[in-house]
């Protein structure tokens, strides 16, 4: 896939901007989602509950770390992760306070670092042929496609849901799928800027037309056409005009963090390390999926140069200090993955910007209740394309492997029907995500088949 900005290439100042406000976009809702969760399942609110806009922060930071590591040659975004969900709840649970709790979410993600710098210092000792063995296209295709196609539920939910209670689910997807088909036009059609901002056009074009139905239905009382939930908007105002209406400074977890040190004991460490330190080695497999899949769409190999020592280190050391301001250990973006390959844009210096835009729009209050009040049908508008192109990109790995192939052919089906089919498996506090557990299982079956015919009579000759 030729790109029209490549990873060293600079586009221009004001493209840049543009360009960093998409990919923005395209990992917004995943990683604001994370703290909202975690909210949940921990029971937080009010002043104890975890902030987006740190969250957003930290991710922003997390990527610039990234980059320095990488050496400005991975346009790779890190963004919360879900794998850590559980882990994150059981830092809480097990805290005597949620300040406790905080400091656990740190204390948890140096565990998770340290556990991506020991294998960063194996590789660089020892090579990356062992992960080409372990996972070639055979392996690595299809588990990059189900990443994508386990999105496939979030993203239909997204989609069929109004914002406001009562709007109806048929405008929702109305709106969604506008969302989608001006972006799918946009990325085909497009002539040059906005060929490399469909995205952005997309998201416009969803929200104005589910503002429209919703100003419609207010005006009418017709409550089915209300789908978007204003009030973030309108939560700005509340208690008047004043400076923190426009600019507000994230709730960093560090700082929850320094009240709560003093609560934990030895025990409480131990507890957070089980729930962190297995999580980390199954993040670290959809890590190398996803590095595998951007080196296939921008043609380069990134555990050769800048070397899978490097991008996991970036990737271990901005989730530490991703956490430390946000309370989420990051990891590599789908979204951004998929959004370099729609754009055909690689640019590192996008990325950049992009981590850059998400520290500044952290401090202002307006555009993070603008991001909030973004409908959630439009967003799964655009995730269908998004997530879409995640699975869409492991099937063209998966042409290159010869599935006349028996031993080839079972490989890729163990892989497909345990991640489409939800295979999770649970051990204590730590559970394996259906993507990890369809990894694993195609790498076993790999390794217990043997090398391909082709392979085989190649070592012959």
């Amino acid at each position: 896939m030729k790109m029209i900005y490549d990873v060293e290439d600079r586009p221009k100042p004001g493209q840049i901007l543009v360009f960093a406000i998409q990919q923005l976009l395209a990992i917004m809702a995943a990683t604001i989602a994370v703290p909202i969760i975690t909210n949940g399942n921990a029971g937080l609110e009010g002043s104890d509950a975890m902030s987006i806009a740190a969250a957003l922060f930290g991710a922003g930071v997390g990527t610039l770390v990234y980059v320095l590591f990488t050496k400005a040659k991975s346009p790779v975004f890190l963004g919360s992760s879900f794998a850590f969900l559980g882990s994150m709840a059981a830092a809480f649970a097990g805290a005597v306070s949620a300040q406790a709790g905080y400091a656990g979410l740190i204390i948890g993600a140096i565990f998770a670092g340290l556990v991506y710098v020991v294998i960063a210092l194996i590789v660089k000792y020892a090579g990356v042929a062992w992960i080409n063995k372990l996972m070639p296209a055979v392996v690595i295709g299809p588990t990059v496609a189900i990443i994508g196609l386990s999105l496939a539920g979030s993203a239909i939910g997204d989609l069929q849901t109004p914002d406001i209670e009562g709007g109806s689910p048929l405008i929702a997807v109305f709106c969604g799928l506008v969302t989608l088909v001006v972006v799918t036009i946009c990325s085909t059609y497009g002539k040059k800027m906005v060929k490399l901002i469909p995205f952005i056009i997309g998201i416009l074009a969803g929200y104005a037309l589910a503002a429209v139905l919703t100003g419609i239905g207010y005006a009418a009382g017709v409550d089915a056409l209300k789908i978007i939930d204003f009030s973030p908007i309108t939560a700005l105002f509340d208690g008047g005009v004043t400076a923190s209406t426009f600019i507000a400074a994230p709730s960093f977890t560090f700082v929850k963090a320094i009240k709560g040190v003093t609560d934990i004991d030895a025990s409480y460490i131990g507890t957070v390390a089980v729930a962190y330190i297995p999580v980390a080695f199954v993040v670290f497999a959809e890590h190398i999926a996803d590095h595998k899949n951007i080196s296939y769409i921008i043609e380069r190999d990134l555990l050769d140069q800048p070397g899978l020592h490097r991008t996991l280190l970036g990737d271990g050391v901005g989730s530490i200090v991703g956490a430390a301001f946000g309370g989420c250990p990051n990891t590599t973006y789908g979204e951004s993955v998929a959004c370099v390959a729609i754009t055909r844009n690689a640019s590192v210096v996008t990325i950049i910007a992009t981590a850059c835009l998400a520290i500044v729009v952290s401090f202002l209050s307006p555009v993070i209740a603008f991001l909030n009040s973004i409908p959630s049908c439009v967003m799964g508008g655009v995730c269908m394309a998004l997530y879409g192109f995640i699975a869409v990109s492991g099937l063209k790995m998966v042409q290159k492997v010869d599935l006349n192939e028996d031993r080839n052919l079972f490989v890729v089906s163990a892989i497909l029907i345990a991640g489409i089919g939800g295979l999770t498996l649970t051990f204590g506090k730590v559970t394996l995500t259906a993507v990890a557990t369809a990894l694993i299982l195609g790498i076993i079956v790999n390794l217990i088949l043997g090398p391909s015919d082709k392979k085989k009579a190649d070592a012959e000759k």
